[in-house]
Formats: structure tokens, sequence, C-alpha cells
């Protein structure tokens, strides 16, 4: 059965159960007190409780059919009016599940238990397809990242065979750099989809110690771009994952050394605690950015400036956009301010570790 029916059958039910109610509530009070014999005098006759009876049981028999009848009718039609919120929600659904995720149920009325679920359902809806066109997105630009180091990998193997005298140590160096390339991209891609996945242990991490870290290894290209960097700040632990913490840092710090000064600059790297949220911050001098511009920075394949896209060392796009990534699969936040003197701040909050 429909729910519809269901409900229209429960409300003819419990008028059904209401009238033999009240009836019975007159019987008990009302008949038996009228005497069972018949009763003789000098007045009129009095009728008693067999002359009540038989007047009063066929009256409450169709008092009980036409409540019946009340019920079903207008239970159906109180069922239906009910029901309709549920039905426009449903309709949604099917959209949704046929591809058509624009649709939006924008349930009008009081806010009942019905307007509650139509507007999460909205709520969700938007997440879907803002999520599935980022996705969509993202997919355009990886195979379009990854399309690149092929094509020049098939270019330098054509020029390579119609040229056999051309120098085969620089086409192999050619060639790993291009290789190289396509293999940071696609481990790039690989801890992007494992922070989006959510797929790692929670544990305390000490993220002064990731941050000193993440300077240390990155030292020999801060020192060949004549950039320093420097570390500060208190000690504080937040919760997550150690290696997904260490590649945020990293990225962080590699950001801030690559976008720097064509020569010199400096980069600072703050740990400490902001109320109830551990902090990261990575500030770094460079050119003046545009509030458009870092907007943009952390979604994939987007890079600062126009010497960074060609620098070797400028990664594949996607060092912010996995630093973004990862600080929300912390239930984190990252944020980006460009510097008045210029450059760039960066600050990552994640979940304090408990004590």
């Amino acid at each position: 059965m429909s729910v519809r029916l269901k409900l229209t059958l429960s409300y003819a039910g419990f008028l059904m159960v209401a009238g033999a109610l009240l009836l019975a509530v007159v019987w008990v009070f009302l008949l038996r007190y009228v005497p069972d014999g018949n009763l003789t005098g000098p007045g009129p006759v009095v009728p008693n409780r067999g002359d009540l009876e038989r007047a009063f049981v066929p009256r409450a028999v169709w008092a009980l059919v036409a409540l019946l009848v009340f019920g079903l009718v207008g239970g159906w039609i109180l069922a239906g009016r009910m029901l309709a919120p549920l039905r426009r929600i449903t309709d949604a659904t099917r959209r949704a599940a046929a591809g058509s995720l624009s649709h939006r149920i924008a349930l009008e009325g009081s806010a009942d238990e019905f307007r509650e679920l139509a507007d999460s359902f909205d709520a969700m809806l938007a997440r879907l397809e803002a999520h599935v066109d980022e996705q969509r997105r993202f997919a355009a630009n990886a195979s379009h990242e990854l399309r690149t180091p092929l094509a020049i990998t098939q270019t330098l193997l054509d020029v390579a065979r119609k040229d056999p005298d051309r120098d085969a140590d620089e086409l192999i160096a050619r060639l790993r750099e291009v290789n190289t390339r396509a293999i940071d991209l696609t481990e790039a891609l690989l801890v992007l989809s494992r922070a989006e996945q959510r797929s790692f242990m929670r544990e305390p991490v000490d993220l002064s110690l990731v941050a000193e870290d993440a300077a240390e290894t990155l030292l020999p290209l801060a020192e060949a771009r004549h950039v320093t960097v420097s570390t500060a700040g208190d000690v504080v632990s937040a919760l997550g994952s150690p290696a997904l913490l260490r590649q945020l840092a990293t990225n962080l710090v590699h950001n801030a050394i690559v976008h720097n000064l064509p020569a010199g600059g400096s980069v600072e790297v703050v740990t400490g605690r902001d109320g109830d949220a551990a902090q990261l911050v990575v500030e770094n001098t460079g050119e003046t950015l545009s509030p458009m511009l870092v907007s943009t920075l952390a979604e994939p394949f987007q890079r600062g400036t126009d010497r960074a896209r060609s620098d070797q060392h400028a990664g594949v796009g996607l060092g912010l956009a996995i630093v973004k990534s990862i600080a929300e699969a912390h239930d984190g936040r990252l944020m980006l301010a460009g510097r008045p003197d210029g450059g760039l701040r960066v600050t990552v909050r994640l979940p304090l570790a408990p004590e």
C-alpha cells in the first residue's frame, strides 16, 4: 500500500474508534439508567431500554458508516495535501538520479519537517553540482596537462628518428626532464585524490617539526635562488596524517620559494595556536598580486606569475590545490592574502590534537 492509502486508512480507523467510543459512552452513562421492563402508570407509556435500543442501534450503525465514508474521503484528501511536498522531493530526486543537478525544490511554506528536508536536499544538490563541475574541470585540466608531456615526448622521438646524427645525450636529457614532469604530475594527482577521499589515519602531529623539516628539505633550492627561509613560532600539535601534513608544509614552502623575487627575497614560516586551532603561516616576498588572482591560486593548474609558468622548479600547478584539499580533509581551512608590499601570505588552520 502507498503511504497515502495507509494514512487514509489510519484517519478513517481513528474516526471509527472515536465514534465507537462515543457510542459506548452514551450506552454506559445513559442507557443503563433506563429501566428494563415495561413501565405502567396513570400517565403516558414510558419507553423502556428495549425500545431505546431498537431506536438507537440502527442510527448508531448508520452514524458509524457515515464516519467511515467521511474518514476515507477526508483522509484521502488530507493525506494528499500533506504528502504533496514529498512528491516534489521525489520528483527532484528522480531528476538528480537522471543527471540533472541544477533543479531545486524551493519548497515554500512554514518551516516544518518537509521544508527542512527540502532545504537540506537543495543544499546537497548545490554541493553535488559544484563538486561535479569542479571534477569535470579538473579532469579536463589534468588530461590537458598529461597530454602535453606525452606530445613533447612523441615530438622528440619523431625528430630523433628523422635526424640520426642528433646528439643522443641531449635527447636523453630532454626526455628525462619531460618524463620527470609527467611523474610529478601523476604523483600530485594521486596525493590530491588520497586527500579528497580522507583515506588516512589521524594522530597528533607537531606542526613546528613539520615546518622545520620542509624548510630543511628545500634549503638547497632556496640557496640556489638566493632566498632566505626562516622558521619560528611555538610548538603546536594538530590532529591529522603526518605524511599529508608534511606534504602540505612542503608544498607551501616550495610555492613560497619559487614564486619569490627573481633574485633574493625571503620566506617566513610561523607555527602557533590561534584559539581552538593549530595554525601554520607561510609568507614570502615577491610580486604584487591582485585580489582576483589570489582568489584563484588554490584552483588546480593555476600558477601565480608568468615567470613561474616557465620555471623548471615551478611544479605542475597543483601545489596550493593539494594544500587546500589536505586542509579540508583534516576539517581545516586554507586562507590566502596578498601582502601590501608584494608576495603572498598563506594561513592554514587545523584542528588541535587532544592534550
